[in-house]
């Protein structure tokens, strides 16, 4: 016989000790081996006895069993898709895959398998792996704040943040997410508690991110949405679905003397929410313009504001006093109440409050003589009024920062979506209609794109464009126009995937769920973190 029956034992005896995936491997590679018929033939032992030998070696080292490595595992889980698996089970990484000769050796496999190894192995690295794991994690990091001392009337833009936006300085950064934080809390403080107030509402508890301001004032917008004469007449009840009064943000101060020590003055915030409520989003849709009834009439300016934004700002609850009325009285008194000091007024909203804190800006700044300089710090901001509006909040000296998605529609309304070169063609050329197209964006801009962040899919829909969270984790990791994130963001993660889990790549998401499992702190490598984080596809 061909094989000595020495060889068919120790074979029994190695098939017998295999496992089951072994053997399950066995059977599969005499189903992909080639059919060929067996002759009996008469040779010398020797010979015979050497071949099994060759066969029984080759069969041993393919049953060796390689060192567990999990992240090389990750990496061929999640780029390598279904793979054959080894005589133990686990799949064969790049680098250790045979490619047979033949036809297969023409597209230079071995050499595609190790750059394909090479590049997904860094995606998943020790220190890439720490520190999503870091990122995750529910405490979140801030960057540090550095004092401000006497360029603080620089950080709160008295020379329109020149030269501080491209690249980005490491404390305007700092101070902008913490006032976008501040927005978040409005939003909080509404979500526990949307009611519409049925008389005079105490004060609401606001959990500010910043323990070093204390909540002095709740503000309420009012919607009133006006109905046809004749449906008045017929059913004069109805005023409960037109026009209600909502929550929509706060005033604090600053109150530790260390943090006004740090920032260089006293700081007095204004933080409006989004949109939330049917009626809001009705006002939102009322895009014809009105004139500013406050307007002065030697001045040639003609500014006008989009109809809804300024009934939300005007309009009186059956409780409770206008945003404008509240907003302005309460100002005044802190003011009057800190007199002497160094004062900041800071107007910060997001959606609509980023319109919102225009008109906000716009009163306060002339409300009463000797006003602190008012800036305003707005997210995902609609246009709010013409040309002349514009003009009108350079002229009072309010100084705008916009920090604007390039794919959030919202920061393109009203308007006709054409941008704003091209609208102002159209208008010369009156094609354009004035009192619903004629609208201008106002202050500097800091531009961030979804398509930079290293964790959101490139094509993320509207919603998570526009998310505040979204923007904040944007601004946080945004360095310059020629390194778009930065490698060391320190904004955590885990809101973000929360809230926009849907709209984050696969590959992080994956990631992310073996950065919060795995202990990687034995595997941490000392090497050269990179200026820019490779966004994988």
């Amino acid at each position: 016989m061909a094989i000595s029956m020495a060889s068919t034992h120790n074979l029994k005896m190695l098939t017998r000790q295999g496992s089951s995936k072994c053997r399950m491997l066995l059977t599969r590679t005499n189903s992909i081996a080639p059919r060929t018929s067996i002759s009996f033939t008469t040779t010398s032992a020797a010979t015979t006895t050497e071949s099994a030998r060759r066969h029984l070696s080759n069969l041993d080292l393919l049953l060796q069993k390689p060192s567990p490595d999990p992240i090389r595992q990750l990496v061929e889980t999640q780029v390598g898709g279904s793979q054959p698996q080894t005589g133990n089970g686990t799949r064969p990484s790049f680098s250790e895959k045979k490619v047979g000769k033949g036809f297969l050796q023409g597209f230079n496999l071995p050499r595609i398998w190790q750059q394909l190894d090479a590049a997904a192995a860094e995606e998943v690295s020790p220190r890439n792996l720490t520190r999503l794991q870091r990122l995750l994690s529910m405490t979140q990091e801030y960057s540090p704040r550095n004092s401000l001392g006497s360029r603080w009337r620089e950080y709160h833009g008295s020379n329109d943040w020149a030269g501080m936006l491209d690249p980005l300085d490491e404390n305007l950064r700092r101070e902008i997410v913490r006032y976008g934080e501040f927005v978040q809390a409005a939003y909080q403080s509404f979500n526990s508690n949307p009611a519409t107030p049925e008389m005079p509402p105490p004060e609401r508890h606001v959990a500010t991110p910043d323990r070093s301001y204390m909540v002095t004032k709740s503000l309420y917008a009012t919607s009133s949405i006006g109905l046809p004469k004749w449906v008045d007449d017929v059913a004069p009840d109805l005023e409960w679905m037109t026009q209600r009064s909502s929550w929509i943000g706060y005033v604090a101060v600053c109150d530790d003397r260390r943090e006004i020590q740090r920032m260089g003055r006293r700081d007095i915030v204004i933080a409006l929410r989004g949109t939330a409520t049917c009626l809001e989003w009705a006002e939102n849709l009322r895009a014809q313009q009105v004139p500013m009834a406050e307007h002065s009439n030697n001045d040639h300016l003609q500014p006008k504001v989009e109809r809804g934004f300024h009934s939300l700002y005007k309009t009186r609850g059956a409780h409770v006093s206008s945003l404008a009325e509240s907003v302005v009285d309460e100002v005044k008194r802190l003011v009057e109440e800190y007199k002497g000091e160094s004062l900041s007024i800071t107007v910060t909203g997001h959606s609509l409050g980023a319109a919102l804190a225009l008109l906000v800006a716009d009163e306060l700044s002339t409300c009463a003589p000797d006003m602190p300089p008012v800036a305003v710090f707005s997210f995902g901001g609609p246009r709010v009024g013409n040309q002349d509006f514009a003009e009108r909040i350079g002229r009072k000296n309010v100084k705008v920062l916009r920090i604007v998605n390039n794919q959030d529609l919202i920061t393109r309304v009203p308007g006709t979506l054409l941008g704003e070169e091209l609208e102002q063609k159209l208008r010369s050329m009156k094609v354009a209609a004035e009192d619903y197209w004629n609208y201008s964006h106002v202050g500097t801009e800091l531009r961030v794109d979804t398509r930079m962040s290293p964790y959101l899919k490139p094509n993320a829909d509207i919603a998570c464009c526009h998310d505040l969270e979204a923007y904040l984790h944007l601004v946080d990791g945004f360095s310059s126009s020629e390194c778009p994130f930065r490698s060391n963001a320190k904004r955590s993660l885990l809101k973000l995937l929360q809230e926009q889990g849907s709209n984050m790549k696969r590959l992080y998401i994956r990631k992310a769920k073996a950065a919060l499992t795995l202990d990687v702190k034995k595997e941490r490598q000392s090497s050269f973190m990179s200026n820019c984080l490779p966004s994988p596809s």
